[in-house]
């Protein structure tokens, strides 16, 4: 039997608690999780783990999420990785599609379980 290759998901939030619930829902659908509470730690595990896919908090307490998307854009290595924006800012009407440049998509806190994987599963079909 074929071993089945996870995807690989890099969650970024500073509140560990809903860095616990994000990890645990993605693990229990098979995912491959890493994870950190801090903004300036993606760029090593990004580089390092090759995520296909990065769940990023807008508000981070070292930098912010932005911040941390537009370094990764502008690093060959990871500038093609997809970002989903997780803020608690906006609200559910203004979900979805949030790119200038590259793969970006903007989900609002707290958000459900069907909705994270519903829109991961569509970023990494796209």
């Amino acid at each position: 039997m074929a071993e089945v290759i996870k995807k690989k998901v890099l969650i970024v939030d500073d509140e560990e608690a809903t860095l616990s619930y994000l990890c645990h829902i993605l693990e229990r659908e098979n995912y491959k999780v890493f994870s950190t509470t801090k903004g300036k730690e993606v760029f090593d595990l990004a580089a390092n783990n090759r995520p296909d896919i990065i769940v990023l908090d807008i508000i981070l307490p070292d930098i912010d999420g932005g911040e941390v998307a537009s370094l990764l854009s502008k690093n060959a290595a990871t500038s093609n990785i997809p970002i989903i924006f997780l803020t608690g800012i906006l609200t559910k009407s203004e979900e979805g599609f949030a790119g200038k440049t590259g793969k970006r998509y903007v989900l609002a806190k707290p958000v459900t379980k069907e909705k994270l994987l519903e829109m991961i599963q569509k970023v990494l079909s796209e």
